[in-house]
């Protein structure tokens, strides 16, 4: 009996020593892989049809394991980026956010987030070193652009991505003229987004077009409800009516 305990313990051994040979060789042994795997599915030539089916079925449920253990990952990812936007961690958002756009390339309010946290990154990008310039942050800025787009390739009619992007060119790169389509579009959605509504006066503003200002903050007087928001459009109105009779 102790001899035959021996024995085993011998050829577990030699088994070990194999298996270490495999992995620390030179390269992957790819046929070696794919008897491993024939043994974990228990697939092994199969030539009849129930032997065929048996193998399809049983990789068929090795691939929905892979995915949804993807899947997972991607959610994770999310949650983690959400989790970093809560503590106003948008460099540590931004990245999460690119690894979960890598597990859902097609999803659109990834795209819409990681432009709002490219959008923070710009802006808190400095010129440390005084050289005149700041290349980080016009790079933060393009990825912001381009992802806000992308959102809208997804789904056109995303209102948050075309505020965004609004926001973006009237306030950030002074093109007021490319926020005023996107806005338009956006209030024939959302007709009564104060937000937009403001952001729209101001583009109207910079492109000169002055009676649309006015007639944009008439419309935010008559639909708030809040009376800062009132205020403020009546002060805007007036820098602009100051405007238009100055021509």
């Amino acid at each position: 009996m102790k001899k035959e305990k021996i024995s085993c313990f011998g050829s577990f051994c030699v088994f070990c020593v194999i298996f270490a040979c495999l992995f620390i060789s030179c390269g992957p042994n790819v046929n070696y892989i794919k008897r491993v795997q024939s043994l974990e599915e228990n697939v092994s030539s199969p030539t009849t049809i129930d032997e065929l089916t048996d193998a399809i079925k049983k990789y068929e449920d090795r691939v929905e394991d892979i995915i949804q253990a993807d899947a997972q990952t991607g959610i994770w990812w999310k949650i983690l980026a959400t989790r970093y936007m809560d503590q106003n961690m948008y460099g540590k958002a931004l990245e999460a956010f690119r690894n979960a756009v890598a597990y859902y390339p097609a999803n659109q309010n990834l795209y819409y987030w990681i432009g709002v946290c490219a959008g923070y990154m710009a802006k808190s990008s400095l010129d440390f070193d005084a050289e005149g310039s700041n290349p980080k942050q016009k790079e933060y800025t393009a990825l912001a652009e381009s992802s806000y787009k992308r959102a809208l390739e997804l789904e056109p009619t995303n209102t948050r991505a075309l505020y965004g992007l609004s926001v973006l060119y009237a306030f950030e790169l002074d093109q007021g003229e490319k926020a005023i389509p996107l806005l338009e579009k956006l209030l024939t959605i959302d007709t009564k987004n104060i937000d937009a509504m403001f952001v729209l006066a101001r583009a109207y503003y910079m492109d000169y077009d002055f009676q649309k200002a006015v007639d944009m903050y008439d419309s935010i007087i008559k639909y708030t409800s809040s009376e800062t928001s009132r205020a403020e459009a009546e002060a805007n109105k007036k820098v602009v009516l100051n405007a238009l009779y100055s021509e």
